[in-house]
Order: structure tokens, then C-alpha cells, then sequence
């Protein structure tokens, strides 16, 4: 079995030679056999025929993911004695920096703090396999086959190839098919004609700043989000946005990237289809404005963008543009950085919480990062009706001092809202 690399997978695998990997932390109390874990994955494997990939490049330096199926290519376990609720936070950072065999696979492994009545598990998976929301879905399987090893959790039908996503009516739409040649040319000599710095900025050391809102405070959010007509997420990237302006102003250029998750717009990527695809909206503060009027302001403009998004012809578009791939890569790494933050809401996990053999204490929102340009984002998750919050940069992006008075701020503005 194997398929190419989309577009967008290509640009996060690179070379093969720098790690770019999501990182999923789960806090569980409670017991389990080892084997219990050993088993889990192997049938996770099952399940997700591309968990036992490797990367292999063909003739025309194109990569593709290979699954050898007579092979069992096992995720490995890094077993870590747990001594402190806080030993994953330096877990994490190690595994963002941890390379993957690309050449072997498989492109995820497994790390346990195992601790007496505590445990943390992280899933690290290579990010041009998986996405956070395909990553919650993996956890989700894994924590049923933890508690009970042999139940069924069902087969993916993984996706092969571009075919498998779009109509076909659209893919023979001589139209479409022109439009996403001249956008991929025009890419590709756009990104010809930007100048560029000669140096990549120095990121320096990466850092994680992780917290949580309680229940009483993460219930009033969504209260008043449903009083005020505005979304969660919208007043999350209002409340973000205001911190960066207040703590970073001389240099603050007033955008927050915010990734769209093209699966409820492409009925034919299943839930359990395990996928590496966004799209993004940009938004911007109108200082002029109140909190409140700005961020309605904000939310009629994802409104308007969302309803101008068009995924087919997105990623038609984006398979046009594989020459582009090495002046777009270019220019994420030496272009000046122009955005202050990405924001990814992954909402409420629907995961249960209660297993006969161990209790979830807390999921914790997930984190990568890569090394394509500016390293600064949020992602911002809800389980057990908490809101929780991880917060990823690089000194040499936003110095941690700085981090730390954004998150402070962060929480401040949203105890004011109201």
C-alpha cells in the first residue's frame, strides 16, 4: 500500500530530516498491564494502515507513504519513571526536537511516565501523518484498548489519493482543472519575485507554557458566547490577540492565524480517517472598537470567509503547486515573520473519562513544533469542562519572559468578560 504526499504533507515532511512532530499528553490514574499497551498499538496499527508507513522518494524526488503490510513496523514505548505531576511538560519539548527513522517508520511512537498511581502518556506522531483532530481520535481507540484489548474499534478506509477526496465531477472540470494550473504557476513565480533575508531568524531554545481555566470560568466563557452570538473560538482569538498587543507593541502586527478544519466541508474525510489537511483564516483587531463590538466585528469576518471557502478547489489548487514546493519552503524559513500567533481551538473532547482499569485525569491540549518559520501558537482544548491551554514558542521568536506576561494577560482579559 502507498500514496504520494499531498502538497501540504510535503511541505511539512521537508527533507525528511527535521523533525516536525504533534505531541498528544494524557494524564491518566489507575493501572494498567504493560501488555495492555503493546496491544493497543498494534491494533491501532490495524485499524490506521499508515501508522506502520515509512517515507520512501522516488526517481523524481517525490516522497511517498509506504506500508509494507507483511511487516509489523511496531510502534515503539519509552518507558520514563514518573516522579512529578510536571515531568511531561520536559518530555514534550524533547520529543517536539526527536527526529523520526522516515526511511523506516514507523512515523509514531509512544512515551510513558509510568508512575505508581499516576501515569502520563504522550502519543508523538511525525505531523505529516496526522493532524490534532485525527490525533484525538487515535487517542480515543487507544484508551478503549487499554481497558479492554480485544474489543473492535473498526478498519479506516485510508485515503489513497486525491481521488478519494474530491468528486470526481470536479476532478474532470476542465474549468477547475486550468484555474488550479494558472494558481499553482502563479504560486510558484510570486514566491520567485519575494525578496528574502539571507538568514533564517535564530529560534534558540523552544519552550511550553500549559494551563487551565476552571470549570466555574470555562462555563461563563460558553455563556457568554451563546448570550453574545459569538463563538468560543472568536472570543478566544479577540482575548489572544489584545494580550499580544498589550505585552509585545513594538512589535505586533496585529494577525492571528487560525487553522479551519476542511473535514465537515469534505463529507468523503471520514471521522476516523487519519489526514494532515488545514485551511486558514487571518484576523486582525480594530482598536478603535470595544472588546465586545470588536470581536463581533471579527466574528462576521469568519463568517464571511467561511462562507467564501471552497476546499475542492483549495486542494486542487494546492496539487498544482508541488513545483512550488521548494520557493514556498524558502520563503517560510527566511521571510520576516508577519503574524504574531496561530490559535487552534480544538473545542470539547468528547472522550469518556471513566474505564473500568484507569480514570483520565486530564487530556492536554496538543502541541508541535516545526521548522518552518515562527515557532508562537496556542491550541486550546476542553475535557471534563475545563479549558485548557498550551502555549508554544522559541526564545528566539518571543523571549519567555514575554510568554509568561501574554498568558497572565490571556487569563485576565477573559475573567473580564462578560
Amino acid at each position: 500500500m502507498k500514496r504520494k504526499l499531498f502538497f501540504l504533507e510535503r511541505v511539512i515532511y521537508g527533507t525528511g530530516d527535521t523533525a516536525f512532530n504533534v505531541v498528544v499528553p494524557v494524564k491518566l490514574n489507575g493501572n494498567f498491564p504493560e501488555i495492555n499497551l503493546q496491544l493497543a498499538l498494534c491494533s491501532l496499527q490495524e485499524k490506521h494502515p499508515f501508522l506502520k508507513a515509512f517515507i520512501q522518494v522516488d526517481e523524481k524526488q517525490m516522497p511517498w507513504f509506504v506500508v509494507d503490510t507483511t511487516a509489523a513496523n511496531i510502534i515503539p514505548v519509552r518507558v520514563v519513571e514518573r516522579h512529578t505531576d510536571l515531568d511531561w511538560e520536559a518530555e514534550v519539548t524533547r520529543e517536539w526536537a526527536t527526529l523520526f527513522n522516515m526511511e523506516k517508520g514507523p512515523l509514531m511512537r509512544v512515551v510513558w511516565l509510568k508512575g505508581e498511581i499516576s501515569s502520563e502518556i504522550l502519543l508523538v506522531m511525525h505531523h505529516c501523518v496526522c493532524d490534532g483532530r485525527s490525533a484525538m481520535s487515535i487517542l480515543a481507540d487507544l484508551l478503549r484498548l487499554l481497558d479492554h484489548p480485544k474489543i473492535d474499534i473498526g478498519k479506516e478506509d485510508p485515503i489513497l489519493s486525491i481521488n478519494d477526496i474530491i468528486p470526481d465531477r470536479l476532478l474532470k472540470d476542465k474549468r477547475k482543472i486550468l484555474k488550479a494550473k494558472l494558481s499553482g504557476r502563479v504560486t510558484a513565480l510570486v514566491l520567485w519575485l519575494i525578496p528574502l533575508r539571507k538568514k533564517m531568524t535564530e529560534r534558540k531554545q523552544d519552550y511550553m507554557l500549559n494551563w487551565k481555566m476552571d470549570k466555574a470560568w470555562s462555563d461563563h466563557l460558553i455563556q457568554v458566547s451563546k448570550s453574545s452570538g459569538l463563538t468560543v473560538n472568536t472570543l478566544l482569538c479577540k482575548t489572544v490577540l489584545t494580550a499580544f498587543k498589550e505585552v509585545v507593541s513594538s512589535d505586533f502586527h496585529n494577525k492571528i492565524i487560525c487553522p479551519v478544519d476542511i473535514r465537515k466541508y469534505v463529507p468523503k474525510i471520514k471521522e476516523e480517517n487519519i489526514f494532515a489537511f488545514v485551511s486558514m483564516v487571518v484576523l486582525s483587531l480594530n482598536s478603535k472598537l470595544s472588546f465586545m463590538e470588536d470581536a463581533k466585528k471579527m466574528q462576521k469576518d469568519v463568517s464571511k470567509k467561511m462562507e467564501q471557502l471552497d476546499p475542492y478547489s483549495m486542494l486542487m489548487q494546492m496539487e498544482a503547486s508541488h513545483a512550488s514546493l521548494q520557493g514556498l519552503t524558502k520563503f517560510l524559513k527566511y521571510s520576516k515573520p508577519g503574524s504574531d500567533c496561530l490559535f487552534s481551538n480544538l473545542g470539547k473532547i468528547g472522550i469518556p473519562h471513566a474505564y473500568q482499569t484507569f480514570e483520565v485525569d486530564t487530556i492536554y491540549s496538543p502541541s508541535a513544533v516545526g521548522p518552518l518559520g515562527k515557532t508562537t501558537g496556542i491550541v486550546a482544548s476542553t475535557y471534563r469542562g475545563k479549558m485548557d491551554f498550551t502555549f508554544i514558542s522559541s526564545e528566539g521568536f518571543l523571549p519567555y519572559q514575554e510568554a509568561l506576561l501574554i498568558k497572565d494577560k490571556i487569563i485576565d482579559l477573559i475573567s473580564k468578560i462578560s
